[in-house]
């Protein structure tokens, strides 16, 4: 049954995206935008949580996840160490997800030309 409820969440944020670009007419960077900053306010309303428990990788695989770990870093790190930890807690849950995107974006760069 978890694997259906994965899917379903899942899918349901993917087509939220795709009516975004479709229906609405968002470029890709507004769309994209949209949905982090929808995972970074649900994570401070605590809403993003119970949805990762309930449908599993349907919530914590699409895009609204990375808004989610960072708000959910910065929260965390602001309870310990105060207002400075809201700055380091950005980075504790995404830095491999940023390091990588800028490494492969790097290598992508060197070994392919864009369309041009």
């Amino acid at each position: 049954m978890q694997f259906l409820w994965a899917f379903l969440i899942g899918g349901l944020i993917c087509v939220i995206g795709q009516l975004m670009f479709d229906v609405l007419k968002l470029t890709p960077a507004h769309t994209m935008s949209t949905l982090v900053v929808t995972g970074a306010v649900m994570d401070a309303v605590g809403w993003y949580d119970p949805l990762v428990k309930f449908a599993g990788a349907g919530a914590s695989i699409p895009i609204t996840s990375f808004g989610n770990s960072l708000v959910h870093g910065a929260l965390t790190e602001l309870e310990r160490d105060g207002w400075l930890g809201v700055i380091t807690g950005v980075f504790n849950l995404t830095s491999a997800g940023i390091s990588s995107a800028i490494i492969f974006s790097f290598l992508a760069a060197l070994f392919f030309k864009p369309k041009g």
